[in-house]
């Protein structure tokens, strides 16, 4: 008989394991709240969808609503990511980068999340602090990657109308996708944002 002790590398330790689960889980439950919406995405969907039980989900959420509020969280960390490395690209490129974020999964996402939250008001004072966050994060970073300066007159909402711009052009995708009118919308939107802001 061979040797039966485990050797190190050989299995990842406890804890690689659960962030992989949970991050698993945060994915899947995501993907199933845009194709689902919120009434069709439950714990044991999302379970199912991630590969992993009922019980080890409830391990890491001990709640629907504290799992599908932890995935927006997570996405939207993710996508911050993703647009930190968008530094020093043409105002064009971050225009694309940021009405992409409008009309993607995410947005899909929160937005069933959004209706949800308007039914059941256990939901909403956390997904109208989430959303806030998240907003406010998108501004910051919209500001500092198109190099706008919030100190001159109208800047402030000009980038605001852009991500407004963004989130119509998102609620938009979600009855058709009109990607040809979009694309000269962004392309608009680049030129005004280039008179704008100098």
């Amino acid at each position: 008989m061979g040797d039966l002790t485990p050797r190190t590398g050989d299995t990842p330790p406890k804890q690689d394991r659960s962030r992989a689960t949970r991050r698993r889980l945060l994915e899947a439950a995501v993907a199933c709240l845009a194709e689902r919406g919120w009434s069709g995405s439950t714990v044991s969907v999302v379970a199912e969808a991630a590969g992993v039980s009922r019980g080890a989900a409830q391990h890491h959420f001990r709640t629907r609503e504290e799992l599908f509020l932890a995935a927006v969280e997570y996405v939207a960390e993710e996508r911050s990511q993703a647009l930190r490395a968008l530094g020093g690209r043409s105002r064009a490129e971050v225009v694309e980068a940021l009405v992409a974020l409008y009309t993607g999964p995410l947005f899909r996402a929160a937005l069933h999340l959004w209706v949800a939250a308007s039914d059941e008001p256990q939901l909403r004072p956390r997904v109208t602090e989430l959303e806030a966050r998240v907003g406010r994060e998108a501004h910051r970073m919209a500001v500092e990657l198109l190099g706008a300066d919030e100190a001159e007159p109208g800047v402030r909402e000009t980038v605001q109308g852009l991500l407004d711009m963004a989130r119509g052009l998102g609620l938009a995708t979600l009855l058709t996708d009109d990607a040809a009118r979009r694309r000269r919308v962004v392309a608009q939107w680049s030129r005004l944002l280039d008179e704008a802001l100098g």
